[in-house]
């Protein structure tokens, strides 16, 4: 008797949670119903991207998929510099595994009060490296650290976060100078710095480093931004969307 009581009260307990269940709004479901949009599909294997309400979430170890001097010279990936900077001085620090989440808007949309970038973060590559913006510190350019870059223009900070500042030149010599390269927090996509076979200038794009028009990914046009050779690289008066977020 006290199981068919407890079978009993299971049921109606189900039963209840299934009625409550169904009052979901149309809303609610669709943002349930999200799908992975085609274009996250390509990340490098050590990044975990899947859709969570009107976000697409993005985790990264953070680890380069090519060589650098800021691998232990005992790892396989270790290379020794062999770029063309004659003033590279290595950095103290070295590359070390992270714990990345980036939450970035699944509908990216103009903020109608544009933010400044933080230190840190402010976006992720396709081989889920994370951009870091123009400044080595707050308001500080980046002329002396440019010389702690590696052959790929990336470095690793303080607790060993690899990022680059610059164009990661991995990246545009193996997939093109001209292709998608990542997305920044706001949820807009990064790409290369040639354009119709031109190489892009800051003349080009606006105060925040981009401009509106079609792409191959977004067919129906969208604002993206563009990397550059010039101060600021990749990003410049702040988010031209509403950014989303970035926690390790």
């Amino acid at each position: 008797m006290k199981s068919m009581i407890l079978k009993s009260g299971m049921a109606l307990f189900l039963l209840l949670s299934f009625s409550c269940g169904g009052d979901d709004s149309p809303q609610e479901e669709e943002e349930l119903d999200q799908e992975l949009p085609a274009v996250f599909e390509n990340f490098t294997d050590n990044v975990t991207v899947y859709v969570d309400g009107s976000f697409v979430v993005i985790e990264t170890d953070d680890i380069p998929n090519h060589p650098s001097p800021y691998f232990a010279q005992s790892d396989a990936r270790y290379e020794a510099y062999n770029g063309s900077n004659s003033n590279f001085r290595i950095n103290p620090n070295s590359i070390v595994a992270q714990s990345i989440t980036i939450r970035i808007p699944l509908n990216p949309t103009e903020a109608s009060n544009k933010q400044a970038t933080p230190l840190g973060a402010i976006g992720v590559s396709l081989n889920g490296v994370v951009f870091f913006n123009q400044y080595a510190g707050p308001n500080q350019p980046l002329t002396n650290e440019i010389d702690s870059f590696d052959q790929y223009l990336g470095h690793p900070q303080q607790s060993g976060a690899y990022h680059y500042h610059q164009e990661p030149v991995y990246l545009t010599a193996t997939l093109g100078s001209n292709k998608l390269l990542g997305w920044l927090l706001d949820g807009f996509p990064v790409y290369g710095p040639v354009e119709n076979g031109t190489r892009v200038t800051n003349a080009d794009v606006d105060d925040y480093h981009g401009h509106s028009h079609a792409t191959t990914e977004y067919p129906n046009g969208i604002y993206h931004y563009h990397i550059t050779d010039a101060d600021p690289y990749i990003n410049g008066s702040g988010f031209f969307g509403v950014a989303g977020t970035v926690s390790n």
